[in-house]
């Protein structure tokens, strides 16, 4: 089968935004046997796109169209789809409740032409969307088939992963179950991960193991195909398994759309634990992280930012001679700000940040090198030290995951106790 991609959107033309999806669907194409022969960038117009689909029917066997399926007045892919086939657009009902619903109960006011996300052309294999509200589908002519897909990647992947996957093979002739499932993983390097994992790339059937680097982390995904429901599941949890046996200290959750203060959240609620947190160059970056969760209320009641000196005394309690001693980036300053925290707040975790975030270098301490302190409800505080030489908001976003990635494993080892 012959394909070919199609990105909408005068962002992607104008460098406004990254294109992850064509590498995400051109990795699924290899896997499923697909050949991809062309990928077009057009903005939003309907001329041009018209065009670029009209192109793309006349040579290819799949059309794989992404964006362009909101409620504003340029997302006009379905609309030109309409006109180029000859087909009506037709109300996913499920789907128009749940915008309404969304609506019903927000302050936001809806959009003019927010009811079009829910539209699909007629005679077409539907697929939710269950991270947003604009429907994709697979529409089949006589020569060419459609795939319609939403342009924002936290909505196609899963998307993709849940439904259209196994659509997408069917199309091709399998009638194989497909199944994936996502590791995450932070503190290793794509490189090293892969090193670790080795044996089992290299004796790789089925299931399939593919890294993604993404920021400041890695997620694997696995895939597994077979006609048995169950036999597809057991592989993908053998080989999961086999992962944890490999790399399982680097390891912290499953899932497309999980992160670490997810897990971090979900644990502190599981073991009904506190945490505040004396943040010095993340800047309340861990706060803000945290209290983007769901329910991160029962498990954070505060914190706090000591961005300089003062605050680190001011705030939580820090001896001023301690850090005239040993400098503000330091082991014990680290040991200080975390116990502090933790008296002040009376909470049973307590997190610290303290270091270079840069550009400059201090107190000898060259940009990208920090300390985290986490203090224990026996009053003891487990400190790391790490030197991470990128940019100022990537060093600060690392610092943060090293800060969870101590939490989490602290959760896990009294999980298994």
């Amino acid at each position: 089968m012959k394909a070919e991609m199609i990105s909408v959107g005068t962002e992607l033309l104008l460098g406004q935004i990254i294109d992850t999806n064509s590498q995400f669907l051109a990795r699924l194409c290899a896997e499923l046997g697909i050949d991809l022969y062309f990928e077009t960038t057009v903005g939003d117009n309907p001329t041009r796109l018209q065009q670029v689909i009209n192109q793309a029917s006349q040579r290819s066997d799949l059309v794989i169209l992404i964006g362009g399926l909101g409620p504003t007045a340029d997302d006009l892919t379905k609309q030109v789809m309409a006109t180029e086939l000859n087909c009506q657009l037709v109300t996913d009902q499920i789907a128009q409740d749940k915008i309404n619903h969304f609506y019903q109960e927000s302050t936001k006011e809806k959009p003019h032409d927010a009811d079009r996300m829910a539209q699909y052309l007629a005679g077409s294999q539907v697929f939710p969307n269950d991270q947003g509200f604009a429907v994709g589908m697979l529409k089949e002519t006589k020569k060419t088939a459609y795939l319609v897909l939403p342009g924002p990647p936290a909505e196609l992947q899963p998307m993709v992963t849940n439904y259209a996957q196994t659509a997408l093979a069917q199309l091709n002739g399998s009638q194989r179950l497909i199944k994936s499932k996502v590791m995450r993983f932070f503190g290793i390097g794509e490189p090293a991960l892969e090193d670790r994992l080795q044996v089992l790339i290299q004796a790789q059937t089925t299931p399939t193991l593919a890294t993604y680097a993404k920021q400041n982390e890695i997620t694997l995904r696995l895939t597994a195909t077979g006609s048995d429901p169950d036999q597809v599941d057991a592989m993908l949890q053998a080989l999961s398994q086999q992962v944890l046996d490999l790399a399982g200290s680097y390891f912290y959750g499953f899932g497309d759309q999980n992160s670490l203060p997810a897990v971090v959240v979900a644990g502190l609620r599981q073991h009904q634990l506190t945490v505040t947190a004396a943040e010095s160059l993340t800047g309340g970056l861990f706060q803000s992280q945290l209290t983007g969760i769901s329910h991160a209320s029962d498990v954070f009641p505060g914190g706090f930012v000591t961005y300089a000196p003062r605050a680190k005394e001011a705030l939580v309690g820090v001896a001023s001679d301690i850090i005239a001693k040993n400098g503000v980036v330091s082991e014990p300053t680290a040991i200080a700000m975390a116990l502090g925290a933790q008296r002040v707040l009376q909470t049973d975790l307590a997190l610290s940040f303290t270091g270079v975030a840069g550009p400059a270098a201090l107190e000898g301490h060259p940009a990208g090198f920090f300390w985290v302190g986490l203090a224990l409800p026996t009053g003891k505080v487990v400190t790391k030290a790490v030197t991470y030489p990128k940019s100022r908001n990537e060093v600060r976003d690392y610092a943060v995951k090293v800060g969870l990635k101590l939490i989490y494993d602290y959760l896990k080892d009294i999980s298994n106790k």
